[in-house]
């Protein structure tokens, strides 16, 4: 009787889990937002030695609008694709175990998520409109560590501490100047993909 009761509680407790938390998250959607993010990191290192800029050795680096033009592409690039990367393994992981995807949740997750990403993305066009690149990757991952945390009560929990992470990492790419195509690899890339294979073996494998 006790078995059957606990069954029973552990059912109801699943279906409030499912109910009140986005679940569809995916942990390879971390994985291949992270390996994106890395390629995009290496083709922007590619670009600027392309044009005469050694990263890691120059000092007082001049970006021109045409670079800055490029460097804004590939951000873009990166962004679309781990989107798309996003929406599929999430369609792919609801109609696995049978979730709806639009509801309630959804929308809350979505609204906390993007109200912080809107902000931050008119303020790094602020900065590229006033020239001042170095506070450009920065910024991006702060934001996107507040997006992050802000949005968490809606999903997984474990969502927090990548967003804690996004922001610590963004906090010291600001005291270094210069660097931020490091930083910025680190945060959206390595940092995505370690999340997404713990994210993964935790949940999807279930």
């Amino acid at each position: 009787m006790n078995s059957k009761y606990q069954n029973d509680l552990s059912h109801i407790r699943s279906m409030m889990e499912k109910s009140s938390s986005f679940i569809s998250l995916s942990g390879l959607s971390g994985v291949f937002a992270g390996l994106v993010a890395l390629i995009g990191a290496f083709v922007a290192h590619h670009l600027l030695t392309c044009h005469g800029i050694e990263y890691f050795s120059a000092t007082g680096r001049v970006y021109t609008e045409d670079i800055v033009k490029k460097l804004f592409l590939i951000a873009l690039t990166v962004l679309l694709l781990s989107l798309f990367f996003g929406i599929y393994f999430t369609v792919r992981k609801s109609k696995k175990h049978g979730l709806k995807i639009w509801n309630k949740v959804t929308r809350n997750l979505l609204l906390n998520l993007s109200i912080p990403l809107i902000a931050g993305g008119m303020f790094c066009l602020a900065l590229i409109s006033y020239r001042i690149h170095g506070f450009i990757a920065p910024s991006m991952l702060i934001f996107y560590g507040l997006a992050l945390v802000n949005a968490s009560k809606y999903t997984y929990g474990d969502i927090r501490w990548l967003g804690y992470f996004e922001i610590i990492i963004g906090v010291i790419a600001s005291f270094l100047i210069g660097y931020g195509l490091v930083f910025w690899a680190l945060g959206f890339g390595i940092l995505h993909i370690i999340y997404g294979v713990l994210m993964y073996k935790k949940y999807d494998l279930n």
